[in-house]
């Protein structure tokens, strides 16, 4: 259950007689009062035999009463407006439930408390199954003015108990750092046009992504233009640029003009000031000799994310998994066509994992961001998707530990978000991986060079051996062993590299997993003579057998 509360000056005439209309779109079905103040406010919905809008009237006067007895001495703020709307899957709440929930809201913010009589004028409104709206002014009857200290918070509270005892889809308490959304009368306008999202939805995802590939304010603001969205910048007498304000081509009010959103009102980490403190602090540095894959350098940061988010402060981590979200905005730019629509899906849900109340270190994280602009701006460096498929399977590990820091925190939202983003994930990284997977098992090599790997393994990791061996992705991990061997790497030592990143305890298909690992290991700098000839001494003395002949019959 949602409540949303709303201020506004004035009377309450303009409400009364939006909440009795036909609604933008037609939407508002027989709009009845089903609570109020005093229990028998007039009710334009139910008055048969007089004219609704002289009832619209009579119930406006009634609950602005106690503001025009205040005359000048009235507050600036006098009307206190309130929607509460339940979820898609909850049942159909009968008049009497939704006026016992009206009755707990305006208890809980302070507008009426339960047994006092002066309190607020106040009625409730249902014009659909799922919602009612809330109509109160802001003076007492008494001419004091309610306290309703952290009101927002105290409806959400109350909000939850609700919930509980009537049987509702229980929501997630949050901490304010969700970003804004879309209002009835946007998602109604959506639907109107046929649109499948909302334009406050669109404007913040290419927003996102334009903050993700920039490398500085110009470049953010080319970005956005490039994509087709309006920008209105906000100066100072100054002339210096102080916000930014963007609108949809298409997209207009009742005058024909542009509907113009700030970025903060898109999200809280979307206005400017929080934009420039991401820039400055993530800046690439130059590049120092020739450059690395971009590829591996984003797999490398994202698999250290997990140490940051168990090892480093909280700060740090903040900063590693606002990268991560940057990472996940951009990667569907760089992705089979194919692909895309689940990565976009699982950008959106981690983009509120990306927020919490604790203060980001983005410095911490330029590495990954300076990488992921770098396949965006290059994105077939691996034209057989590999690239993308290690990237995914580590993003998936780092998604994991993300889910599990902000439940240690308690960000019930974040951690919800996180659990979203998981399901995507997988779904998009199974499609991806499987034909890179296939693609490399037709290329095993024979025989007797499975059947050495296999020895290897079995010497490197008993407890798994077996398991491997019977992946269905063993012989594309005996590929990239042999192709890493061709390059002049050992493959004995490879192996012993990749089974001491991380566990394969939890490893859903850990043939698979050394494949990613074994393949990026392998196509680094290849060991010189020299090293080779001191890993082959150390090799030799320490008593490390060589590999025995195979026996006919002897399991490959």
């Amino acid at each position: 259950m949602i409540p949303k509360i709303i201020l506004g000056k004035g009377s309450t005439r303009r409400l009364i007689a939006y909440l009795f209309g036909k609604g933008t779109a037609n939407e508002h079905v027989d709009p009845h009062v089903v609570a109020s103040w005093n229990g028998f406010g007039p009710d334009p919905g139910r008055s048969p035999h007089r004219a609704p809008k002289e009832v619209e009237k009579q119930l406006a006067t009634q609950l602005d009463q106690p503001v025009a007895m205040l005359g000048h001495r009235a507050p600036k703020t006098t009307v206190w407006h309130c929607p509460v709307r339940a979820a898609p899957e909850d049942p159909i709440l009968t008049d009497t439930q939704w006026a016992e929930i009206a009755r707990r809201v305006v208890a809980a913010a302070g507008i009426a408390p339960a047994e006092d009589a002066e309190g607020c004028r106040w009625v409730a409104v249902r014009h659909a199954d799922d919602h009612i709206h809330i109509a109160a002014t802001l003076v007492r009857q008494d001419g004091r003015r309610p306290r309703r200290d952290h009101d927002i918070r105290a409806v959400q509270r109350e909000a939850r108990r609700i919930e509980k005892d009537f049987g509702l889809r229980r929501l997630r308490p949050g901490d304010g750092t969700a970003a804004k959304r879309p209002t009835s009368k946007e998602h109604f306008k959506a639907k109107r046009l046929g649109h499948d999202a909302t334009a406050r939805d669109i404007l913040r995802t290419r927003v996102r992504r334009a903050m993700a590939a920039a490398s500085s304010e110009t470049e953010f603001f080319t970005f956005l233009q490039a994509t087709g969205v309006k920008v209105r910048a906000k100066t100072a007498p100054s002339g210096d640029v102080t916000g930014y304000s963007v609108a949809l081509p298409g997209d207009t009010n009742k005058q024909q003009q542009p509907v113009w959103y700030s970025g903060s009102t898109l999200a809280g980490d979307l206005s400017l000031p929080k934009i420039r403190q991401r820039l400055d602090t993530t800046t690439p540095e130059p590049v120092v000799g020739q450059p690395t894959n971009p590829w591996h350098q984003a797999i490398a940061a994202t698999e250290r994310i997990p140490h940051h988010l168990t090892h480093s402060s909280d700060e740090v981590a903040q900063g590693q998994m606002a990268a991560l979200g940057a990472a996940l905005d951009l990667l569907p730019l760089a992705s089979p066509a194919e692909a895309r629509g689940e990565l976009e899906l699982a950008a959106v849900a981690f983009e509120r994992a990306t927020r919490s109340r604790i203060a980001a270190d983005h410095a911490s994280a330029r590495a990954l961001r300076r990488s992921v602009q770098a396949i965006w701006n290059e994105p077939t460096r691996h034209g057989d998707g590999a690239g993308l498929a290690m990237l995914l399977d580590a993003a998936l590990t780092a998604v994991a530990y993300a889910m599990h820091w902000h439940r240690t925190r308690q960000h019930a939202q974040q951690q919800a978000a996180a659990e979203a983003t998981l399901v995507r994930l997988q779904t998009v990284y199974a499609q991806v991986s499987e034909p890179v997977l296939v693609a490399l098992a037709v290329r095993a090599p024979g025989p007797q060079a499975m059947h050495r790997y296999a020895y290897h393994l079995r010497r490197a990791d008993p407890e798994h051996a077996e398991r491997i061996l019977g992946d269905s992705a063993w012989n594309s991990l005996a590929t990239v062993l042999a192709e890493a061997e061709a390059k002049g790497h050992d493959a004995s030592a490879l192996l012993d590299r990749a089974l001491a990143q991380r566990t394969l305890d939890d490893a859903h298909s850990p043939a698979r997993a050394l494949t990613w690992r074994i393949r990026r290991l392998g196509e680094r700098h290849v060991p010189g003579p020299r090293a080779q000839a001191a890993k082959a001494r150390h090799i030799t003395g320490s008593g490390v057998a060589p590999l025995p002949p195979r026996h006919p019959g002897q399991r490959r």
